[in-house]
């Protein structure tokens, strides 16, 4: 592990991407499974490409789809976190991805529970935004476990395709049962 974790909740640790994370880039965003809601499965280059867009959204707005790991085993499980939507209105997008051997073991909603305490009380977020593929069953799920709302349906460019949309507001977040 190239840094210590700035998140924690009980199952997992999130840490920062870097360059040297290409490996553990690649079996994410590289596993067709994984990523067939999300416009892949991504080339090489494309990975490379995902890659340099989530250091660079940490270098220039101190979040990204950080990179989360099992605290047990050090097991890579995939990303979940913050990108930026409406910075004007203090409203970043939740995000998450998980590599398939760590699906349906409650793992996206301890990890999304686990961003939305630091979007909210590290970072001072007034709300999250958040969306997934419409066919996307279990992505829908896993939002609506965390609080989210539905907003509406709108376009959604990489997968030319209209898209389910959600908010989480900071009041409703700190009502939610941990």
């Amino acid at each position: 592990m190239t840094e210590a974790y700035f998140l924690t909740s009980a199952r997992l640790g999130f840490r920062r991407w870097t360059r040297e994370d290409i490996d553990l880039a690649t079996s994410l965003w590289g596993e067709p499974e994984v990523n067939r809601f999300l416009g892949g499965p991504f080339t090489a280059e494309q990975v490379h490409e995902k890659l340099a867009v989530e250091i660079s959204r940490q270098e220039s707005h101190g979040i990204q789809y950080w990179p989360v790991f099992l605290l047990e085993s050090g097991e890579h499980v995939g990303c979940c976190g913050l990108r930026p939507y409406k910075p004007e209105e203090k409203i970043p997008e939740l995000g998450y991805h998980l590599r398939r051997a760590f699906w349906g073991k409650g793992l996206a909603v301890e990890a999304g529970r686990a961003v939305i305490g630091y979007a909210f009380d590290t970072l001072g977020c007034a709300a999250l935004f958040a969306g997934h593929h419409p066919d996307n069953a279990v992505s829908k799920k896993v939002l609506l476990k965390l609080g989210f709302r539905y907003l509406e349906d709108v376009w959604h460019e990489p997968i030319q395709r209209m898209e389910p949309t959600y908010l989480l507001r900071r009041e409703e977040a700190s009502q939610l049962s941990p």
